[in-house]
């Protein structure tokens, strides 16, 4: 099997309201919480919507290799609505990203998790909904990061 190539990945949590980021180490070992990005749902289709321009910003500053997108399939492995919004949303990012892969992966829970984490940790409340975001979007990140190395292993 393929080592996974050297380069940060950056994590990618869509949600009806904010856009959570996480970035990876370039060795691609530990995911780290980034910044959570207003969804900007006034753009005009053919215009490019402020967080997707921002995560393309973020893509080159960081260096980016990857953009690795949580896909919500429910508990059942279906794909209901929420998994056609974020895979529109992949789409649209995928066709400015340039040459820069998105990859969707399955998130199932990472919200959820994400959450009792923070709770585990004592951030409750506002606290909790201000970076709850960014650490969905660790989980996924970090997930995919996981399963990567065991396929290579």
């Amino acid at each position: 099997m393929a080592e996974l190539s050297r380069g940060v990945r950056l994590g990618v949590d869509v949600g009806q309201v904010r856009v959570g980021v996480a970035r990876s180490d370039p060795h691609g070992i530990l995911a780290t919480p980034l910044v959570t990005l207003a969804r900007d749902l006034t753009a005009a289709p053919d215009a490019v919507p402020t967080d997707i321009a921002e995560l393309v910003r973020l893509a080159a500053e960081h260096e980016a290799v990857e953009i690795v997108v949580g896909l919500p399939v429910n508990l059942a492995g279906k794909h209901g609505p929420a998994a056609a919004n974020v895979s529109a949303y992949a789409d649209r990012l995928a066709h400015v990203m340039g040459p820069i892969p998105v990859t969707l992966t399955d998130e199932r829970m990472s919200t959820v998790v994400a959450s009792r984490r923070l709770a585990e940790r004592g951030v409750r409340g506002k606290r909790q909904r201000a970076v709850v975001d960014q650490a969905a979007a660790v989980e996924i990140l970090q997930s995919w990061l996981d399963a990567q190395r065991r396929r290579t292993q």
